[in-house]
């Protein structure tokens, strides 16, 4: 049996304005492909599928097509969760009728815990049993009383989670156990989730939001139930495992979600049951949409565009100004550069002028740049607070995070 792991889609997701129907399209077109010529049988989403809680029509049309054609190959069985950035009730609401196709989907930790293990079978058989583990909000495994300090929310943050893997694969292990009666082969326990884990890889622009307050609420690899075969974890966009445990890993999202992530060669992971193990490799993700940055003086952005311009890419390009001397036309001749090419420039950034603005809104900067702290932040600068901001800091991360933990979509 084959099982293909991959998490953070972000369908939806633009970049500095630029719609990516086409590129998300064509992974997922990709993706049928691969699961045809490796022959897959499970495909496990581990959050993140859209990039908004309330995605648009082309995105869920790229969704509901992408299961419908999976349907056809020996992809028999999908398991996706919730991630952060997606609504469980928006993903929920078909659960019923998509059983039919044999998709499984969990959105938040279901009333009965048997609805968030599933059993894989083939030719009749049990061959694995996952742990359909969501993104795991606040408010379902932290109980709140008055006096408490962020530290304290953070370690009951902690403790929820663990206590949450250890209830959902206590109950996967005891199927097991009632299968080994009747079975003499080995029968894995895969689990999902959607977290931050210490000592996680992120890179500049990614746009992994911070999901709890404090970096106590980073997730250590102990917090994992021992009887975990697998761990298929979404959240971070960089493929990578956790410390040096092979079986616990991040696939990765399958295309950069911003200039940061350009020169990173996409995963996907692919397990394989065979004579009683599991069998770990990964697949790399081909680049259907070229991210170049540039950084430099003018010289070096200059050569670098002409190299671009006569490969004949239809690269998008973010590029960094940061020489010395002062360029007032700087957008119009960089335009002018890769005028009668492909390339596209996306993104301009003059160094210069943000340094020398301190603060303040640069001439090249944008609402995007800024994080919803980075304004508050700048706001406490304007009106000079100085007493209790770290506190005032904290206490609105809070707020941030509870706003985007509302389900948008829920009743």
């Amino acid at each position: 049996m084959k099982i293909l792991h991959t998490s953070d889609w972000h369908l939806g997701r633009s970049l500095y304005g630029k719609k990516r129907y086409d590129e998300f399209e064509s992974f997922l077109n990709w993706l049928i492909q691969t699961i045809i010529d490796k022959n897959i049988n499970v495909l496990i989403i581990s959050g993140d599928i859209f990039d908004s809680g309330s995605p648009s029509n082309k995105a869920q049309e790229l969704y509901y097509k992408f299961l419908y054609e999976i349907s056809k190959t020996s992809c028999k069985y999908v398991i996706a969760v919730a991630g952060n950035h997606d609504s469980p009730s928006f993903l929920n609401a078909p659960k019923e009728l998509l059983k039919i196709l044999n998709v499984y989907i969990v959105g938040s930790i279901p009333e009965n815990i048997e609805d968030e293990v599933i059993t894989i079978y083939k030719d009749n058989k049990p061959k694995l049993i996952i742990c359909a583990v969501p993104y795991l909000r606040d408010k379902e495994i932290r109980t709140v009383e008055p006096g408490e300090t962020i530290e304290s929310k953070n370690q009951k943050l902690v403790e929820g989670i663990k206590n949450h893997y250890l209830d959902v694969v206590s109950y996967a292990v005891k199927i097991r156990n009632k299968f080994a009666n009747n079975t003499d082969h080995f029968i894995p326990i895969i689990a999902t989730g959607h977290l931050f884990t210490t000592g996680g890889k992120t890179v500049d622009g990614d746009g992994v939001r911070e999901l709890y307050v404090g970096t106590l609420s980073y997730v250590d690899e102990n917090a994992f139930p021992a009887e975990i075969d697998y761990l298929a974890l979404g959240h971070l966009h960089i493929p990578q495992t956790v410390g040096d445990n092979e079986h616990i890993r991040y696939s990765g999202a399958p295309i950069p979600m911003g200039f940061g992530e350009a020169s990173q060669t996409k995963k996907l992971v692919l397990l394989e049951i065979k004579e009683n193990k599991l069998n770990i490799d990964e697949i790399s993700v081909p680049t259907f949409q070229i991210l170049s940055k540039i950084s430099g003086d003018i010289e070096k952005i200059t050569s670098n565009i002409l190299k671009l311009k006569n490969t004949d890419t239809n690269a998008w390009l973010e590029i960094e100004y940061t020489g010395a001397k002062h360029i007032p036309d700087l957008k119009e001749y960089l335009e002018g550069l890769v005028e009668g090419s492909k390339l596209e420039i996306l993104r301009i950034r003059n160094k210069i002028i943000s340094d020398k603005i301190l603060n303040k809104m640069a001439e090249d900067e944008i609402l995007e740049d800024l994080s919803p702290i980075d304004v508050f932040v700048r706001y406490l600068d304007a009106v000079n607070i100085t007493e209790d901001r770290e506190e005032l800091i904290t206490l609105y991360k809070e707020i941030v995070n509870h706003i985007n933990e509302e389900d948008i979509n829920a009743q």
